[in-house]
C-alpha cells in the first residue's frame, strides 16, 4: 500500500491534534503517512520531502505547525501538490493567532489552503474531497460521510421536537 496523503507536522507535540486527521483518513481507507519535519530545524529535509512527494505518489499534503508556522508555506514553495495548512495553538503561540496568520497570509503564487485553528479533521476532509475529484471510490465515501452528517442534524431536530416546554411553539 502506497501513501497518497502526507501528514507533516512541525514536531511530535502536534500529534494529539493531528490524530483527528489520521483517524479520518483511516476511516475513509485512504493510505497516508505521518512525519515530523521542521521548516526551521531541518529546512533541507523539508525541501527534499516537498520536491519528491509527488514522485513518491503523494497527491495531497496536510502540513501542521504552531508558532511562526512556516512549514506549510515552505512545503508549498517546493511542490505543485495541494498543501492544506493546519495552524496549531502551541505552547509558544499567541493564542494560535500567529499560526493562523503565518499559514493564511501566503504570497501570491504559493497558496496554502488553511483550515481552522487545530482543525486537523477538516484538513483530512478537504484532502479527501480533493482526492475524490479523480477517484470514484473516494467520492462515494465522502458523499456518504456528508449524507451521514446531514442525517445527524435531521435526527437532532426530530429529537428536539419531542422536548416539551409550556411556551415552546414547535
Amino acid at each position: 500500500m502506497q501513501a497518497i496523503v502526507s501528514i507533516i507536522m512541525g514536531s511530535t507535540s502536534d500529534m494529539p491534534i493531528m490524530q483527528a486527521a489520521a483517524e479520518f483518513l483511516n476511516e475513509m481507507q485512504i493510505p497516508f503517512e505521518i512525519n515530523a519535519l521542521s521548516a526551521h530545524r531541518v529546512p533541507e529535509s523539508v525541501a527534499e520531502f516537498a520536491r519528491n512527494a509527488k514522485l513518491r505518489g503523494i497527491q495531497v499534503i496536510i502540513a501542521a505547525a504552531g508558532g511562526a508556522a512556516h512549514l506549510p508555506g515552505v512545503i508549498a514553495s517546493f511542490t505543485t501538490l495541494p498543501v492544506i495548512g493546519v495552524p496549531i495553538k502551541s505552547s509558544n503561540s499567541i493564542e494560535g493567532l500567529d499560526s493562523i496568520l503565518s499559514i493564511l497570509q501566503m504570497p501570491a503564487g504559493i497558496p496554502v489552503a488553511t483550515v481552522a485553528l487545530d482543525g486537523a479533521k477538516n484538513a483530512a476532509i478537504l484532502a479527501t474531497q480533493i482526492l475524490a475529484l479523480a477517484n470514484s471510490d473516494i467520492a462515494e465515501k465522502i458523499k456518504k460521510f456528508k449524507t451521514d452528517l446531514a442525517n445527524k442534524i435531521t435526527k437532532a431536530n426530530n429529537d428536539l421536537a419531542n422536548i416539551k416546554f409550556e411556551y415552546k411553539t414547535n
